[in-house]
């Protein structure tokens, strides 16, 4: 009987994992309905007051997306205002519900990902059913690696679903020049 031969982890196939930017902090979703009048009204004096008094601390290192639950108008100024609290406390801010700030945070992330160590290499994005990587998130990343790897899949390396191949080059053939036949003119 010959030996059972793991040609998946002998072959050139790299695996990107989206699920290894996360860094696994937790999410908080900081509604500033409780800081209006009636969770309707905001007034300046006291919605200053209740963001002044109100206890940041309970952020550090967390993910806070900063949203109103009721149809207040809260004006761009009181997101920012609660922002500089959150500023140096929080690992980070989004405007937005929970969906808003990861999709954020794998934005950033991808933008500082080495993409030159797939160049020219077969890629499989991993894919499970993972509840914190947004679909945007895939998306961007197989943008990103059309760019520099030779060939995209989606899956696990054993079981993928081939997305992309970069086309061969092939010499293109001389362009000749073609004049239509058209009928003779009378004279």
């Amino acid at each position: 009987m010959e030996p059972i031969v793991n040609r998946v982890a002998q072959s050139d196939i790299v695996v990107y994992n989206l699920e290894a930017l996360w860094d696994e902090r937790p999410i908080v979703e900081l509604d500033l309905a409780p800081f209006l009048e009636e969770g309707l009204i905001l007034r300046e004096k006291p919605f200053r007051q209740q963001v002044q008094a109100h206890d940041w601390s309970q952020y550090a290192d967390k993910h806070v997306a900063i949203y109103c639950s009721t149809d207040a108008i809260v004006p761009i100024w009181a997101y920012m205002l609660v922002a500089t609290k959150l500023h140096g406390i929080a690992r980070s801010v989004a405007f937005g519900r929970r969906e808003d700030l990861l999709r954020n945070y794998f934005v950033r992330a991808l933008e500082q990902e080495d993409w030159s160590k797939y160049r020219d290499r077969i890629v499989v994005v991993k894919g499970c059913a993972s509840k914190i990587v947004p679909v945007d998130a895939y998306v961007q990343a197989v943008l990103r690696l059309q760019e520099v790897a030779r060939k995209v899949m989606y899956g696990e390396p054993c079981s993928s679903v081939p997305l992309w191949r970069r086309p061969e080059a092939r010499p293109r053939p001389q362009a000749q020049t073609v004049r239509p036949a058209f009928p003779e003119r009378p004279e």
